[in-house]
C-alpha cells in the first residue's frame, strides 16, 4: 500500500512511501523509477515521506524510527527513534521548517504529540505540542512558516509557532486524515472519513490575543458561489487594500494596471468601486462607463448602478442593475448577490425602507434560499438605521433596529464571515467583522438607556451565551465600562444554583452553560470555576476542564480542590505524569490543611507507594507463569524480566493505571481485578511452535541487537516474520525456544524444560509455523507436515488455550481467520486423525498421570534431535518436574520419567508394552516406540454373564475364601520405585514347564504355570526349556500386576492391568493445576475393615465381583528369578494373554516382587 507521496522542490522527482518498507523515487518526465529503492528495516512500515526545502534530504517516518536520507547518494545520514521512543508509538507525519533547521513530526495514539527536532544534531528541541487524542495523521506549515496545522481525530489544530499556542480548532464530523494550506496561506483545507473537503479561514493573527487561544472557527465548506470571488475579478493586493480601507493604495494599484493595459475593463470597474467609496461619484461613473465601453460585463454594470445611486439618478441606476442580470448566466447565487448589492446601493442613497424590504423579500421568496448573506445585509442595514436613530435621540426606535439586527444574525459570533462575504467590504467598506458584536452591544445598551432593565439583562445573557471566547472578552471589557449597571441585576447566585442542580443531575451541558454565564457576569469565584471544571470533565472536555482547574488554583492556591480537579482533567487528557504530580501536590495540601475536616479527607485516597505496591504484586503474579526472557515485537530486542517491567512502568498503560487507582477510597476486589487485567494485557505474550531447521539463531546471535535490523536470512527471516505477525495481532511480547533460552546455562535449560508446558499454557496465543506447508494448501497438509512428527510439538499444541496455524508464507492455514484454530472443527478433525489424540484432549488438555498409557502412545511415534528429549518433552504432559541431564541417553531419561509416573500415581499401565526392556529397569521399555501398539483390551462380558458368573461363585466358593482374596489384594502396598528397582504388587503364577513350539515360529514357546491355563509366549530371548517333571534351577513367574484400588464397576477395563480409580483424575482446579500429584497412599481409603459379627453384604458383593474378574483373560508378563532374590522381566514381542484356571491357588500367589 502506498501511504505517502511528496514532490521534490524542483518537481523533477516524486517520492512514494509504502507499507512494504521501501521508498521509490519516480522521474516526473518519464514516470519511471529512478535508481534502486530506498529500503528500511523489517517491520519499518512507512507512513510519511517529505523532502527538505532544498531537496537535498528526504525524511522518512516509519513505525519504529525516523530516517534521514540523501536521496541522490542513497545514503542514510541519520536515524533516530522519534515517537517510537515514547511508549513505542508510530511516527505518522513530517514537516520541514522553511529554513530546514527544524523537522516537525507527529506521532500515533501512544504519543499523540508534535515534536520538534534540531536538524544539526537530530535531538529534540523544547517540549512537545499536545492537543490531539489520537493519531496525528498529517501536519503542514503555512507559506511563511509562522503557522502549523495538524489533524488527528475529528479536528484540525492551528498552532502559532512563535509562542507554541493553539489559536484555532476546526472540527469535522469524523476522523481527519489530511490537511494543507492554500498557496496564499489564508485558508486551510482538510479531508477525511466524512468524505468532504473542508475549507477553513485562517484567523488574522492580529485578532488573536497572545495569551488566549480560540477554538471557535467557521468551516468554509459552503458552495463556491457564496464567496465574493464569484463576482469580483480583482488583483489580490488591490483587494486587500480595499478591505483594509487603504483606498489611496487601491486607487494607485488599479491606475497602474490601467496604464499598463488600457483595455483592462475589470480594472476600470474596480477603480469605479474605489471612487464610489470615496464618494467621488463623477469619477466613479466615468470609470464605470469606460469599463462598459471596452467590454460590457457584470462588474461594469454593477459599478455603473452604484455610481448612479450615489448621484441619486435612481432610474438610470435601476437600468444598469437590470442590464447586470444579463451576465449572471442563470446562476441563482450570482443573482442573489446582485440583488443584495442593488439593495445596498439604494440604502446608501437613503432609500432605507425600500432597501430593507427588498432584502427581506429576497430571503423569503428565492428558491432554495441560503439566507446567511441576506441576514448579514439585513442586520448591517438595521445597525446603520439604529445608529442614525441614536443620532436623533430616538432610543426606542434605535433599540427596535438593533433587536431586528440581532434577530437577523442567527449564527454565533465569528470573524470568518468577514472573509466569506468580503465583497460587501470591497464594494462598500462595511465592517462585517464587528457586525455581530456591534448589533448585540447596541441592543443591550439601548435597552438599558431606555430604562428597560430586565430586557437589557436578558439581552446581555443572550449575547454572552452565543459569543466565542475572543468576542466574549471584548464584551466583558465593554460591559464593565459603558454598561456596568448590567451587573446589578443579573442574578448570578440563581445561575450558580441552577448549575449545581444540573451538575448533580448529570446534565453537564446545562451546568457548563449556567456556570459560564455566571462567570461571564463577573462571578468568577474559585467555586464556580471548580464546578464548571467538574461539568467539563463530565463532558470529557479535558482541556477546558484543565483551564478551569488552573483558575481555581490561581484564585485559591492553598486549597487542595484545584489540584484534585487538575488531576482529573490531566488524567482524562492522558497526561499521566502531570496528573500524578498534581495528585502529589493535592495530598500535600490535605496533609497541611489547617482544619481537621479537610485533613481527614486525606484518608479517602490511596498513597502512591500503596498503589505502586498493588501493581507490583499483580506484575509478580502475572510473570510467575511467564518466560524470563522475551522479544519485544515493537523494537525487535530481547528483554529480560527487569527490562520488561521497566518498559511497563514507562508505558502509558502503567501511568494511566497508577493515576486511576490513586483516587480510590480503598482497593476493593473489583479494582484489583481491573489492575490484574491491565497488567495481564500488557504482559501477554505469544509462543512459537515450530520445527528447528538449518541456521536457527541462538541467544548470543541476537542479544543486544534489534532483529528487524539484521539481514533476513535463514532462521532470522522466520524470527522476523513471527515477531511482525504477533505485533500485527496486537501483541507486544513473543518467545522462541531457539534464542530466548541460554543454551550454555544448565540451570536455565533445566528451568525452561520444566516450565515450558506452563509457559505455553499461560500464553495469550501460540503460533504454530508449518514451514513445509505451502500457501493455499488443501486440507490434509497439516497432517503430513514434519511438525507433526516432532517430540516437543505435542505439548506445544496441547498446553495453550489459543493456537493459530500459519503456512510457509505466514498466511493462515486453510485461510481460517477465526481467532482460535482449536475452535475449528475441520482443523481439529485433521489433528485428531493425524495424532490419535481424542477431541477433548486436543482442545482442553490438562496435564497429569491419568491414562498414562494413552499419553505414551501419543508420543510413541515422535522423534527428537537429542535422544533424551523424547522423555524431557513429555514432562509437562504428565505434570512432573525432573532434573534435565543431557548426556544420560534415551533409556535412562525415559526410565526416570516412567519411574516418576508409576511412583507418584500408582498407575501401572505404563508397564503394558511390547519390545525390548530398558537397562534402567527391565519392566520399562528401552524405547518410546514400544507404546505404539495399543494396550491389550480383554473381551467385555455382557451384564447377564457378569451376574451369572457371580451367582456361580456364590455356589462353588465360600464367602470367607472370597473375602480373603479381597483382603489380600486390598492390603497390597502401592507400586513404588527405589534405586531403579520396582516393587510391584502382583499375583505371581509359578512357571512349571517351558517348551519351544516346533510347529510354530521358533521364537514361540509353550508355557505351563500353576493355576493358569496353558499359554504361548513370543520372545527373542532364548528361554531355558524344561518339563514339569524336571524343574530348572532358575525360577520363572507369570505375573498379573495389580494395584490396591479395587472399587471397579465391571469387567470392561481399558487394559488387562488394574487402572486408576475415578478420583485419581488430573482435572484439578486452576490453583492446583500445576502441583505434583500426591502419593496414592495418602489419599487411599483405609485397609480391609476388622471382621464384624455379621458380614457386610455390600463388601461381599464387591469381593465376588473382584473374584469373578480374576477369572477373565488378562495381560501378563514373564519374570526370571535372579541370584539376589530379585526378578527381571523377559521382554516379549507380543502381549502375553493368560487366564486363571484355579482360583484356589491365588491366596498363596499374592505378593510384592522386587524387579531389577
Amino acid at each position: 500500500m502506498i501511504y505517502s507521496l511528496d514532490f521534490s522542490p524542483d518537481s523533477t522527482l516524486l517520492a512514494s512511501g509504502s507499507l512494504d518498507t521501501t521508498v521509490e523515487l519516480w522521474d516526473t518526465k518519464t514516470w519511471q523509477v529512478q535508481g534502486d529503492p530506498i529500503g528500511c528495516t523489517a517491520g519499518a512500515e512507512i507512513f510519511c515521506v517529505r523532502y527538505s526545502p532544498s531537496g537535498d534530504l528526504l525524511a522518512i517516518a516509519t513505525k519504529i524510527n525516523i530516517r534521514i536520507w540523501k536521496p541522490s547518494k542513497r545514503e542514510c545520514i541519520a536515524e533516530f527513534q522519534g515517537h517510537s521512543a515514547f511508549d513505542e508509538a508510530y511516527n505518522m507525519s513530517l514537516a520541514w521548517m522553511p529554513d530546514s533547521t527544524r523537522l516537525l513530526t507527529g506521532g500515533s495514539n501512544r504519543d499523540p504529540t508534535i515534536r520538534e527536532w534540531d536538524t544539526s544534531t537530530w535531538m529534540q528541541v523544547g517540549e512537545p505540542w499536545k492537543g490531539h487524542n489520537g493519531y496525528v495523521n498529517a501536519i503542514a506549515l503555512n507559506p511563511t512558516g509562522t503557522l502549523l496545522a495538524s489533524c488527528g481525530g475529528n479536528q484540525v489544530c492551528l498552532l502559532r509557532l512563535s509562542d507554541r499556542r493553539t489559536i484555532a480548532i476546526f472540527k469535522h464530523t469524523n476522523e481527519v486524515l489530511c490537511v494543507t494550506f492554500s498557496t496564499d496561506g489564508k485558508h486551510i483545507l482538510s479531508g477525511g472519513y466524512d468524505e468532504i473537503i473542508s475549507k477553513w479561514a485562517v484567523p488574522s493573527l492580529e485578532d488573536i490575543p497572545k495569551e488566549q487561544a480560540s477554538n471557535d472557527a467557521l468551516r468554509e465548506d459552503t458552495p463556491k458561489e457564496q464567496v465574493a470571488d464569484n463576482i469580483l475579478v480583482i488583483d489580490t493586493t488591490a483587494r486587500d487594500a480595499c478591505i483594509a480601507g487603504e483606498l489611496a493604495t487601491a486607487d494607485r494599484l488599479l491606475t497602474q494596471e490601467i496604464n499598463t493595459d488600457s483595455s483592462d475593463y475589470n480594472s476600470y470597474a474596480n477603480r469605479s468601486f474605489v471612487m464610489a467609496r470615496k464618494a467621488d461619484w463623477d469619477r466613479a461613473l466615468d470609470d464605470a462607463l469606460k469599463s462598459i465601453s471596452i467590454q460590457p460585463s457584470l462588474m461594469g454594470c454593477i459599478s455603473k448602478g452604484i455610481a448612479h445611486c450615489g448621484k441619486r439618478q435612481f432610474q438610470d441606476a435601476m437600468k444598469a442593475f437590470d442590464l447586470a442580470f444579463m451576465f449572471v448566466d442563470e446562476d441563482l447565487n450570482k443573482t442573489r448577490l446582485l440583488l443584495l448589492i442593488k439593495a445596498i446601493a439604494l440604502f446608501n442613497a437613503n432609500q432605507h425602507e425600500e432597501a430593507i424590504l427588498r432584502v427581506q423579500e429576497l430571503a423569503t421568496t428565492r428558491p432554495n434560499p441560503n439566507t446567511l448573506a441576506c441576514n448579514i445585509v439585513e442586520a448591517y442595514l438595521h445597525v446603520q438605521m439604529g445608529i442614525n436613530a441614536l443620532d436623533d435621540a430616538r432610543r426606542n426606535e434605535a433599540a427596535g433596529h438593533f433587536i431586528a439586527a440581532v434577530n437577523a444574525i442567527n449564527f454565533p459570533s465569528t470573524s470568518a464571515i468577514h472573509s466569506k462575504y468580503d465583497i460587501f467590504v470591497v464594494l462598500f467598506g462595511w465592517d462585517i467583522k464587528s457586525l455581530w458584536r456591534t448589533a448585540h452591544q447596541n441592543w443591550c445598551h439601548e435597552l438599558l438607556q431606555a430604562g428597560r432593565l430586565p430586557e437589557a439583562i436578558k439581552a446581555y445573557r443572550y449575547m454572552m451565551d452565543r459569543a466565542d471566547e475572543a468576542t466574549k472578552a471584548c464584551c466583558l471589557d465593554w460591559s464593565t465600562g459603558k454598561s456596568s449597571m448590567l451587573y446589578a441585576a443579573t442574578g448570578v447566585t440563581d445561575l450558580a444554583a441552577g448549575g449545581n442542580d444540573a451538575l448533580a443531575a448529570g446534565n453537564y451541558d446545562r451546568a457548563v452553560e449556567l456556570y459560564s454565564v455566571a462567570i461571564d457576569l463577573d462571578f468568577a469565584t474559585d467555586t464556580i470555576f471548580g464546578k464548571r471544571s467538574k461539568a467539563r470533565s463530565g463532558k470529557m472536555l479535558w482541556d477546558d476542564a484543565l483551564l478551569d482547574a488552573e483558575k481555581v488554583i490561581k484564585l485559591n492556591p492553598s486549597s487542595y480542590f484545584g489540584y484534585q480537579l487538575k488531576h482529573t482533567a490531566l488524567h482524562g487528557a492522558h497526561r499521566y505524569d502531570e496528573a500524578m504530580e498534581a495528585f502529589k501536590i493535592m495530598l500535600s495540601k490535605l496533609d497541611n490543611a489547617p482544619d481537621t475536616e479537610t485533613s481527614n479527607l486525606r484518608q479517602q485516597y490511596v498513597g502512591l507507594s500503596k498503589a505502586e505496591g498493588v501493581i507490583e504484586e499483580s506484575i509478580k503474579a502475572q510473570l510467575d507463569n511467564a518466560p524470563h526472557r522475551l522479544l519485544n515485537t515493537f523494537t525487535g530486542r530481547l528483554c529480560n524480566r527487569e527490562v520488561q517491567i521497566d518498559a511497563f512502568k514507562a508505558s502509558t498503560e502503567y501511568k494511566e493505571l497508577l493515576s486511576s487507582i490513586l483516587v480510590d477510597v480503598d482497593l476493593r476486589m473489583e479494582r484489583i481485578q481491573d489492575v490484574d487485567h491491565v497488567v495481564a494485557m500488557y504482559f501477554r505474550y505469544v509462543m512459537l511452535s515450530h520445527r528447528w531447521e538449518g541456521n536457527e539463531l541462538l541467544l548470543h546471535d541476537i542479544q543486544g541487537k534489534a532483529v528487524y535490523d539484521l539481514d533476513p536470512v535463514g532462521g532470522l527471516a522466520k524470527l522476523q516474520s513471527f515477531c511482525a505477525t504477533a505485533r500485527g495481532l496486537g501483541y507486544r511480547w513473543t518467545w522462541v525456544d531457539t534464542c530466548c533460552i541460554d543454551q550454555t546455562n544448565n540451570v536455565e535449560v533445566q528451568q525452561s524444560v520444566n516450565s515450558m508446558f506452563i509457559w505455553y499454557h499461560h500464553s495469550a496465543l501460540t503460533i504454530i509455523y508449518l514451514s513445509d506447508v505451502p500457501p493455499s494448501s488443501q486440507p490434509g497438509a497439516l497432517a503430513i507436515s514434519a511438525w507433526n512428527t516432532r517430540g516437543w510439538t505435542v505439548q506445544e499444541f496441547l498446553a495453550p488455550k489459543f493456537v493459530l496455524f500459519y503456512q510457509k508464507d505466514w498466511s493462515l492455514y486453510l485461510d481460517d481467520r477465526s481467532p482460535n484454530h482449536k475452535d475449528s472443527r475441520a482443523i481439529m478433525q485433521e489433528m485428531g486423525d493425524a495424532t490419535g489424540i481424542d477431541a477433548q484432549a486436543l482442545v482442553a488438555f490438562r496435564p497429569g498421570m491419568r491414562h498414562a498409557r494413552e499419553k505414551l502412545q501419543w508420543v510413541s511415534a515422535r522423534v527428537t534431535t537429542w535422544p533424551e528429549d523424547i522423555a524431557y518433552s513429555s514432562f509437562g504432559i504428565f505434570g512432573v518436574n525432573l532434573p534435565v541431564i543431557y548426556g544420560e541417553k534415551r533409556q535412562k531419561a525415559l526410565g526416570r520419567l516412567l519411574q516418576e509416573v508409576v511412583a507418584q500415581s500408582g498407575d501401572i499401565s505404563a508397564l503394558d508394552w511390547v519390545g525390548q526392556s530398558s537397562e534402567f529397569n527391565s519392566c520399562l521399555p528401552a524405547d518410546i516406540t514400544s507404546y505404539k501398539a495399543p494396550p491389550y483390551t480383554p473381551p467385555s462380558l455382557p451384564k447377564d454373564n457378569i451376574q451369572t458368573s457371580i451367582s456361580s461363585l456364590r455356589h462353588v466358593m465360600a464367602v470367607d475364601f472370597v473375602l480373603k482374596i479381597y483382603s489380600l489384594l486390598d492390603n497390597l502396598s502401592a507400586p513404588r520405585f527405589a534405586n531403579c528397582r520396582l516393587h510391584l504388587p502382583c499375583i505371581a503364577f509359578r512357571v512349571t514347564a517351558v517348551k519351544r513350539s516346533r510347529a510354530l515360529d521358533p521364537e514361540i514357546y509353550e508355557v505351563k504355570a500353576d493355576g493358569l491355563h496353558d499359554l504361548l509366549i513370543t520372545t527373542e530371548d532364548n528361554l531355558i526349556q524344561f518339563p514339569s517333571s524336571r524343574p530348572t534351577m532358575q525360577a520363572f513367574l507369570l505375573v498379573r500386576p495389580c494395584n490396591r484400588y479395587l472399587n471397579l464397576p465391571d469387567f470392561a477395563e481399558p487394559s488387562g492391568f488394574a487402572a486408576l480409580p475415578d478420583d485419581a483424575d488430573d482435572t484439578q482446579s486452576e490453583e492446583d493445576y500445576w502441583s505434583a500429584p500426591g502419593s496414592p497412599l495418602q489419599d487411599s481409603p483405609g485397609g480391609f475393615p476388622q471382621r464384624r459379627e455379621m458380614v457386610d453384604s455390600e463388601l461381599s458383593d464387591r469381593a465376588l465381583r473382584l473374584t469373578a474378574r480374576l477369572t477373565q483373560p488378562f495381560g501378563a508378563f514373564l519374570l526370571a528369578h535372579q541370584r539376589g532374590g530379585e526378578y527381571k522381566r523377559i521382554a516379549s514381542d507380543h502381549v502375553i494373554i493368560a487366564q486363571v484356571r484355579d482360583l484356589s491357588s491365588i491366596p498363596d500367589m499374592v505378593k510384592t516382587l522386587e524387579i531389577l
